[in-house]
């Protein structure tokens, strides 16, 4: 059960390295119609979903609380994350936002039922080298912006949050994820009212784009990771998230946006490595069993 809901986590990460492709195909949209737009598609669907399953009776027992801290996780977490690619530069700010992976390995051993060793640490510091190497490769450096990288800062620990909280409130159904993206849908629009100029997606790719993203990255994706963090091994996950910014630059290149450069090589080196690692550490760990929610 574990394993196989740890595999589903992994899904998430494949989708979210498909968001900077989708993300290109959707300029000139402002983030904050963007962010109304995907959530709305990712919230229907769930709704779809949660239709033809019969599930609308678990809806009914979730605590308001509980709705209040969904929706500020994916709210919280793109507001910061699109205010801080504004005031900084993006490669920098997105490696400060990229910290979320580190913090939930690290901070998965308050958990009940699980143990952070030296492997741990290793593998999510290896990992985390990689994707320093990838982003900053180029001899980017923190120079100014500061409010952006406090902010991009916020976002990764707000996303870490999130997830470890998700796993303490196992027993709250998947289902819930679905009322917490129409949540920060709605969020979003007097944001985007208040700040941003409209403007809509070009053509039927920009359309396209908007679709794709609203059903996968900022859709699916938070389903599947959502099984992951509340029934799958937390730590593999935390580590393995380094993936998403290699995963993104390969279909980046694959697609004909980037070029293919030695620092990607090198990345996927110490990000596999690191991956290796914290994998490596889970099956020597052997982490107590515990029931969803359980907090003994």
């Amino acid at each position: 059960m574990r394993a196989r809901a740890t595999a589903i986590g992994f899904g998430a990460i494949l989708l979210w390295s498909l968001l900077a492709l989708f993300t290109v195909g959707t300029v000139p949209v402002p983030p904050f119609l963007l962010n109304a737009l995907t959530f709305s598609i990712g919230g229907l669907v769930g709704l779809i979903w949660i239709g033809l399953s019969g599930g609308f009776g678990q809806l009914g027992h979730v605590q308001p609380k509980t709705y209040l801290l969904g929706a500020t996780g994916l709210f919280g977490y793109h507001f910061l994350y699109f205010s801080a690619l504004r005031l900084a530069p993006p490669a920098e700010a997105g490696l400060i936002c990229y910290l979320w992976p580190l913090f939930i390995v690290l901070f998965s051993g308050l958990l009940p039922g699980e143990r952070l060793t030296p492997l741990h640490v290793a593998g999510a510091a290896v990992a985390f080298a990689g994707t320093a190497w990838l982003l900053l490769g180029k001899g980017g450096g923190f120079d100014g912006s500061w409010l952006g990288f406090l902010l991009a800062f916020l976002a990764a620990l707000t996303w870490a949050s999130y997830s470890l909280l998700s796993r303490r409130m196992g027993e709250v159904p998947t289902a819930a994820v679905a009322v917490f993206c129409l949540i920060t849908a709605a969020l979003s629009v007097p944001f985007h009212v208040a700040l941003e100029t409209t403007a809509w997606p070009v053509g039927l790719r920009g359309w396209l784009c908007v679709i794709a993203l609203g059903l996968g990255p900022v859709g699916l994706a938070f389903y599947v990771w959502d099984v992951g963090v509340k029934r799958g091994d937390i730590q593999m996950l935390g580590t393995a998230s380094y993936a998403a910014p290699l995963l993104s630059t390969l279909t980046l290149i694959a697609s004909g946006v980037a070029e293919p450069t030695a620092r990607i090589g090198v990345a996927a080196m110490c990000i596999t490595a690191g991956a290796g690692l914290a994998a490596w550490a889970s099956s020597r760990a052997r982490p107590v069993e515990i029931r969803p929610g359980s907090t003994d």
